[in-house]
């Protein structure tokens, strides 16, 4: 094991290596290749795999999850210009420019690998990384812009790229999923994957990333009524199946506390390859003495840097199989723990209880660096809130590409089987061997006037609550315009588990209003695509601005 991280604290100075190689640029790409084509580079299979774990630093780390703050289950200290309508057009943006620059990247890789000369596989496997990671910024780039320019090849100063027009988002989609073909083709599986290069990217993140890629476009082009999003559904419904197929994969359980597999599963305890939920990972170590790179996650969770809002705890089903107001369970909220009761056990995994470990002692509700009243319960650990953290971040989980699968398969056929929901959500539901929400199933939907494209979605949400993963779906499925201008409401008000606020600001039931409706705004005419950063259009002329920025 030590000599594993030895390895891969080797690969980061690498990367850092690499970086000084790959200098950036702030515009799309106005820096030649020249830069960096060291004459002693390029030479062997290893200086390409050298090269490709620069890439590595542009996966997402753990604070992309903050990103749920843009929807409506999360909130952080302070209203953010995305989720309220009240941001503009920036002068510039790294969503933008670190996206290209990755892009300029793997493309020098595709065009150096053609010259070296030694283990085809080696070089393939190289190719293959590169193709990955071009695909990975290119749908960064169309899940907020839109269309952009598609740039395939790397140029100097002179070269008509520099003012390159905007491909159809459809273009570059079909360049993406070209990319995730070819690098399924030549990486390895991940049990064929040696122990020291865990983290790499392997066949099974590669199409469970396109399943995602497929799923994202699929759907919007459904919602919003543009091009062939059965196309798009089939690919995502194939890709997550394959994944499936393969067998290579499964839900987390915890040895000792299965109970506890989904909050173990966020922990120390859930990492590594023997953890077969663990798709595609973003590693950052074990300690202070192993780290590879560390975060604080911790101590940003204790800082309310996001925190769980009421929206979210209102989707957590009952233990019978049922949501808020219509299940036997409901009852009056009389304290704090009351929300937790007899409801699907992730939300005591998921958000902050008395029966959790914090800091020093057992959590007790309050407002203390929390306006929702609510903190994160996952990733925070105690060694990590001392030290620094240094929880590896799961990018791809076994579990979103059953959700995906579930879910593509519904909105392709009009309808979902109950062998595949058994497959699927259900298998979420009884994660830790024994069913602890009821089955979801089509008599159960019609017996209970529930709606099975609104329980799959439930499902996706609480499964990836906390995970960075709502606002984007909220936005393929064109619902943001119906719940982003929802007022934020945080926790029930009890002063005496609590502590008393000064003139808080509740509803008429006794909830905070975090941020009422009148704060928040979005324009289903602007906002379902980001604005492209002003900078870029005096570097090309050509490019043109979303609608109504």
């Amino acid at each position: 094991m030590f000599k594993d991280i030895q390895t891969k604290i080797r690969h980061f100075f690498q990367l850092l290596f690499c970086l000084t190689l790959a200098s950036c640029s702030d515009q799309l790409d106005l820096v030649p290749e020249t830069a960096v084509t060291d004459a002693s580079f390029w030479k062997t299979p290893a200086d390409l795999i050298s090269a490709c774990n620069a890439l590595y630093l542009n996966l997402p780390v753990i604070a992309n999850s903050y990103e749920d703050n843009y929807s409506d289950i999360a909130y952080a200290t302070a209203p953010n210009s995305v989720s309220d309508g009240s941001r503009l057009a920036p002068a510039t943006s790294t969503d933008w420019s670190s996206n290209y620059t990755l892009i300029r990247r793997s493309n020098t890789i595709l065009e150096k690998a053609p010259g070296v000369v030694g283990d085809q596989v080696v070089i393939d496997k190289a190719k293959g990384e590169a193709s990955f990671f071009r695909a990975w910024a290119y749908f960064e780039l169309v899940k907020r812009y839109g269309d952009v320019p598609l740039i395939l090849r790397t140029f100097d100063l002179g070269d008509s790229l520099n003012t390159a027009h905007k491909s159809p988002r459809e273009m570059v989609i079909k360049q993406i999923l070209s990319d995730l073909d070819y690098a399924v083709s030549v990486l390895p599986e991940i049990d064929a994957q040696p122990a020291a290069e865990y983290g790499r990217i392997t066949k099974g993140a590669t199409l469970s990333f396109k399943s995602t890629v497929a799923l994202f476009e699929g759907t919007r082009q459904k919602f919003f009524g543009y091009g062939n999003s059965g196309e798009n559904l089939k690919i995502a419904m194939e890709s997550a199946g394959a994944v499936i197929a393969s067998g290579k994969y499964d839900l987390y359980k915890h040895p000792t506390k299965p109970d506890s597999s989904y909050f173990y599963l966020f922990q120390f305890a859930g990492e590594g390859k023997q953890n077969k939920e663990n798709v595609l990972v973003r590693l950052y170590g074990k300690d202070v003495v192993t780290k590879i790179v560390t975060h604080n996650v911790s101590g940003n969770i204790e800082q309310a840097y996001m925190t769980p809002t009421r929206a979210l705890l209102d989707m957590y089903l009952y233990k019978d199989g049922l949501p808020l107001g219509k299940s036997a369970f409901s009852k009056t909220q009389t304290s704090t723990m009351t929300q937790f009761e007899d409801r699907d056990p992730r939300a005591g995994m998921t958000v902050f209880n008395k029966n959790l470990w914090y800091a020093t002692n057992y959590y007790v509700p309050n407002f203390s660096f929390s306006v929702t009243g609510y903190k994160v319960a996952k990733w925070f650990n105690k060694p990590d809130w001392d030290n620094g953290s240094f929880t590896d971040f799961a990018i791809i989980r076994y579990a979103e590409v059953l959700l995906n699968y579930a879910e593509a398969t519904y909105e392709l056929n009009g309808s979902v089987s109950d062998e595949v929901l058994d497959n699927t959500i259900n298998k979420l539901r009884n994660r830790s061997g024994k069913s602890t929400v009821a089955p979801l199933t089509n008599s159960f939907v019609t017996a209970n006037g529930l709606d099975m494209r609104t329980e799959i979605r439930r499902e996706r949400t609480i499964e990836l609550a906390m995970e960075g993963k709502r606002y984007w779906d909220l936005l393929r499925w064109k619902t943001a315009e119906t719940e982003l201008p929802k007022p934020i409401l945080g926790t029930k008000y009890f002063p005496a588990e609590q502590g008393t606020l000064k003139d808080p600001n509740l509803t008429a039931d006794g909830f905070i209003i975090v941020q009422p409706t009148e704060k928040r705004k979005f324009l289903s005419n602007r906002d379902y695509l980001w604005p492209i950063p002003t900078t870029e259009f005096a570097f090309d002329p050509n490019l043109t601005p979303n609608p109504n920025w």
